[in-house]
């Protein structure tokens, strides 16, 4: 999954509750995360030791309804 904070469509509104931005700082080029990855964040943020990530794609949105945020599509 490359998380391309550029294409989030709730950019600014969302980033400070945003792992991503928390951890990292919204990096210009992007973050990819494997399925390992994701899943460690999703423990971590059920523990509420971070935030969720709040990625959402335009992609995502014209799926059918937008996929819960922190959530992996």
């Amino acid at each position: 999954m490359l998380i391309d904070c550029d294409k989030c469509e709730v950019r600014g509104s969302a980033c400070a509750g945003c792992v991503v931005s928390v951890m990292l700082g919204a990096p210009p080029d992007g973050v990819e995360l494997d399925a390992a990855e994701r899943r460690a964040l999703e423990v971590l943020a059920d523990a509420g030791m971070v935030p969720r990530l709040r990625l959402i794609t335009g992609a995502a949105s014209r799926g059918g309804g937008r996929p819960r945020p922190g959530r992996a599509a």
